[in-house]
């Protein structure tokens, strides 16, 4: 084994033995090899945003939109990831470590599940909860969140192998990404708002071939709460159920080959996910998310289309009027033209079909049409100028002042600040470095 000069100097005076040295440079030789084929990435996501018209404390109801991001600058997200992927071996091991900081990372909500941590929230609450401690769905938040964490496998079987991730991850239900690059536009669709975005469980993937793969998973429950269970009361009057019940997923994909001419490329997605949700209303409710979507590739250059179709069912829940099954659609159409390399264009028009006034089950239908151009001027940096509009059908949901007021208990909806509109328009600059 060869050593440095200052090794060998500190050897000739007894300060440090050649075995010793041999040892701490073998051990610093492990640690660089488990290391060399790990990565560092992520983005910072910042944006700009106008809500035009004064008193905007209802915007677009979709995830990671509030009255706290209309009419200023925001920092939206810091997002951090650590990675090992997964190499080409047959028994190949790896992990995926992804952090957020920042007002997202309060809306992401995989805050940890509070029975593991009751001092979340000190009252009165269910006997289920040792100590008298409940959960508060505004107590715990914090501007760190985990965004996901799994140790992913490869188990070798027929060709491909089967590749499984055990930890928190993505639903792989979803036309849209939680990772802001990785969508064309600022704003998420109504559709993404309904999903399941992070569950806490074990999934498998297997690809059959360049057209089909399958995915399959169990999961603790449908909530993006980390360590979430059943069989947890996470309200006074929110009921537990039996520690066997889980939540199960799936999803099937399918791609176009290069055969398939200007069509190849587009890919096809269907997927289910059912499971009891304990957070849901006063006394939790059985959630099934379903979905298809589809990306088409078109005969016109730089041109693509989508769609994505989500249904959301909550049944078996109680809002103290006796049980009674909730449920919304909604549907998108997208539309993406590349121009060059730096610049292109998208548009979005969304559809959502909610209930307007349980009281009298009158239904809300809500719409709304986005469109933005995102234009890369600096390196590692994305740029999106866009601008959105939503309507109501029905009522005036949007604008009204601000919907948060605080008491000890945090931060809470209060009905009487009802919307003044019924149109709400967002204009935005969004601006994101990439690193």
């Amino acid at each position: 084994m060869k050593f440095n000069k200052w090794t060998l100097g500190l050897a000739a005076v007894g300060a440090v033995s050649l075995a010793s040295a041999a040892r701490a440079d073998e051990k610093m030789s492990q640690v660089q090899t488990a290391l060399s084929n790990t990565t560092i990435s992520g983005y910072v996501d910042t944006s700009i945003q106008w809500n035009p018209g004064t008193g905007n404390g209802y915007v677009a109801p979709v995830s990671f939109q509030n009255a706290n991001k209309a009419d200023g600058f925001n920092l939206n997200v810091v997002d951090l990831a650590i990675d090992k992927p997964l190499d080409e071996s047959p028994w190949a091991a790896g992990y995926h470590v992804e952090l957020w900081f920042g007002p997202d990372a309060n809306a992401l909500a995989t805050v940890s599940n509070p029975y593991l941590n009751p001092t979340v929230y000190s009252g009165s609450g269910s006997a289920n909860f040792p100590g008298g401690y409940w959960y508060s769905s505004g107590a715990g938040a914090s501007d760190f969140a985990i965004r996901q964490a799994y140790v992913a496998l490869r188990t070798p079987i027929a060709n491909t192998g089967i590749d499984w991730k055990l930890g928190v991850f993505d639903s792989p239900l979803g036309y849209e990404s939680t990772s802001s690059p990785s969508n064309p536009f600022y704003t998420r669709s109504y559709g993404y708002t309904i999903e399941p975005t992070e569950l806490t469980g074990l999934e498998g993937t297997f690809k059959v071939n360049d057209m089909l793969s399958f995915t399959a998973g169990i999961a603790n429950t449908p909530s993006p709460m980390i360590n979430s269970r059943p069989f947890v009361s996470y309200d006074d009057e929110s009921q537990a159920h039996a520690e066997s019940m889980k939540t199960y997923f799936g999803a099937v994909t399918l791609t176009a080959p290069d055969s398939w001419g200007w069509a190849s490329g587009s890919t096809l997605t269907a997927g289910v996910l059912n499971g009891y949700l304990p957070t849901w209303g006063y006394y939790g409710g059985t959630q099934t998310s379903w979905y298809l979507g589809g990306t088409i590739a078109t005969p016109v250059k730089g041109l693509k289309a989508g769609f994505a179709l989500d249904y959301l069912n909550m049944g078996n829940t109680d809002y103290g009027s006796g049980d009674y099954n909730y449920w919304t659609y909604t549907f998108a159409l997208y539309a993406s033209y590349q121009i060059n390399d730096k610049t292109s264009i998208n548009v979005r028009g969304d559809y959502w079909k909610n209930w307007y006034d349980w009281s009298d089950d009158q239904e809300n239908n809500l719409w709304s049409l986005t469109a933005d151009v995102q234009y890369n001027l600096w390196a590692n940096v994305i740029t999106r100028v866009e601008a959105r509009w939503d309507h109501a059908d029905h009522g005036k949901p949007f604008g009204g002042t601000s919907p948060y007021n605080y008491d000890d208990d945090g931060y809470f909806y209060s009905e009487s600040d009802g919307g003044t509109k019924q149109n709400a328009f967002t204009l935005a600059l969004q601006v994101i470095y990439q690193f």
